[in-house]
């Protein structure tokens, strides 16, 4: 699709060629060019823009609290094709990196969502794992322990969540701080060598963490929302794949009127009037939940919710001698890898693995490496070669890939350098910030929105733990009468005010000057969804 001419920070359209996720190997037949109706509907109660996970759960919400709406989700590309689709592979919540109050909203994100595979056997490989959190900085350890020093002594709720693991004699980790229940053989494990990382200067173990398969995830709700409309429920959910929004304009009415299903919505002075190469649709509500490229629709929000271009791996494990007495590579954990020694905030990496038999190695990270650290791009049609050759030969530098590495023999592990073969290897576009939490409320009229538009976007790279419960928070606000007293379950630096606004842009840096600071990496580091 043509893209526009943009102001200085803009973000463009969803390009129309994105590099292949390893997540979209194997496509939902349903929402694969999926257009619930053929033509685009002219009218909704509610318009959703975007199919990821804020905007999926966001709809989920909405039908559970008011059946008998009519809801329409456009968006630019196939189902969940933007961040979700293209991320990590895994949820973990910032227990010791976060305020505390946030910490706990991100351990209830996670509770929620692994409940909720549960509850209904989404078939999305979650996997709950220990999350090794390894660093190759002293000087950002030592932040980090004294970190979970403070939750122990002011919040030991959320300290029983974490362990510390030091260097120790003969390779023993000091858990002081570590849960009391541990068993033996668990405590035995936490040591550096246990853990892979036998170079580190420590490392902050959390309790609370799992991979995942995020596309299927979302295609299960999507799926799920769509099989109510065969089912005959009130109202209608219907989702409009490769349908962009180029546009959105507002227009005051003369009278006050409820949605046009009766439903108990607030009251509403205006409409919404959503421009797409399709067509037009009127409403009285828009949700954007189109994270980092919020400000192609919303100009206003070019410095303060930039696009930023990670990359990931799927890597091949090591080869290692075949012998059908030893099972395959299992790296047991999930892992983040910060710091190095001469800069604590040049390395933000993750790490998952994939079941067997394939066991799969999902590293991303690198930005260090690509141009401008990826800040401003908003283009997932390539990839930065020279992330791509970190991201193939790092890996083993950080973590023991040895099929029996050492747990702790007393000797310190030796770490063989390997380059590992990448079956695929593929960008995504995040959402940062400029103080590092997500936008969520309604948008006023200084930022280009109004009454009825809503936005849910941002997540500075840390979305899986922050992105349902924040859907929910605008569902709620959405849904809620102006003169209303509700509670809404959202830490208060995630809403969108015009004074938030005001402070972030007096005293907060742009994303890219704090970004190549690190900065940015205070709260331990954004990309980590």
């Amino acid at each position: 699709m043509a893209q526009p001419q943009l102001i200085e920070g803009q973000s463009g359209l969803p390009v129309d060629n994105p590099t292949k996720s390893y997540w979209h190997k194997e496509l939902s037949n349903k929402l694969l060019g999926h257009r619930t109706t053929k033509e685009l509907p002219r009218s909704a109660d509610v318009v959703i823009v975007g199919s990821g996970i804020t905007g999926s759960f966001a709809a989920h919400f909405l039908k559970e609290k008011q059946p008998d709406l009519n809801i329409v989700m456009v968006e630019a590309r196939e189902a969940c094709s933007g961040a979700t689709g293209r991320n990590g592979g895994h949820c973990q919540p910032a227990i010791y990196a976060s305020a505390p109050h946030i910490a706990s909203f991100e351990l209830r994100n996670f509770l929620y969502l692994k409940e909720s595979v549960e509850e209904f056997s989404i078939p999305c490989d979650w996997r709950s794992t220990s999350g090794v959190h390894a660093f190759y900085s002293k000087e950002l350890f030592e932040t980090c322990r004294d970190r979970v020093d403070y939750l122990v002594e002011h919040y030991p709720d959320l300290a029983a969540n974490v362990a510390v693991v030091t260097k120790g004699k003969k390779g023993e980790g000091d858990l002081s701080g570590s849960p009391a229940y541990l068993i033996e053989g668990e405590r035995r494990e936490l040591t550096l060598d246990g853990l892979r990382i036998p170079h580190a200067e420590g490392a902050v173990v959390q309790w609370n963490a799992a991979s995942l398969w995020p596309y299927k995830l979302i295609a299960f709700v999507l799926e799920r929302l769509l099989a109510a409309n065969e089912e005959g429920s009130k109202g209608s959910f219907n989702l409009q794949t490769n349908t962009p929004v180029t546009g959105l304009s507002r227009a005051e009415t003369s009278t006050n009127f409820s949605s046009a299903s009766g439903n108990k919505t607030r009251k509403h002075n205006s409409i919404w009037t959503v421009h797409t190469p399709r067509g037009i649709i009127a409403t009285p509500q828009v949700l954007l939940a189109t994270n980092g490229y919020t400000s192609h629709l919303l100009p206003q929000f070019s410095d303060l919710l930039v696009p930023t271009r990670g990359q990931i791996s799927a890597l091949k494990p090591p080869e290692t001698p075949t012998d059908p007495a030893d099972p395959p590579l299992d790296i047991a954990h999930t892992y983040y890898i910060v710091g190095e020694p001469v800069d604590p905030y040049a390395r933000d990496d993750y790490l998952v693995q994939r079941p067997p038999p394939t066991a799969e190695l999902i590293f991303g990270g690198g930005r260090q490496h690509a141009a401008s650290r990826g800040v401003g791009v908003w283009d997932d049609s390539s990839i930065d070669e020279p992330v791509s050759w970190y991201l193939r030969g790092e890996l083993s530098n950080a973590i023991d890939l040895s099929l029996h590495h050492t747990q702790s023999s007393g000797e310190k592990a030796s770490l063989q350098k390997v380059d590992l073969e990448p079956t695929f290897e593929w960008s995504g576009i995040m959402g940062y910030t400029r103080d590092s939490h997500p936008w969520v409320g309604g948008v006023p009229a200084s930022l280009g929105g109004g009454p009825g538009l809503w936005l849910c976007a941002g997540y500075t790279g840390h979305g899986m733990p922050n992105a349902v419960l924040s859907a929910k928070a605008v569902v709620d606000m959405l849904l809620t009468d102006d003169d209303a007293d509700v509670e809404i379950d959202l830490p208060p630096e995630y809403e969108l005010t015009e004074k938030r606004v005001d402070h972030v842009r007096r005293v907060w840096e742009a994303v890219a000057v704090a970004d190549a600071k690190g900065s940015l990496y205070m709260d331990f580091g954004p990309q980590r969804g």
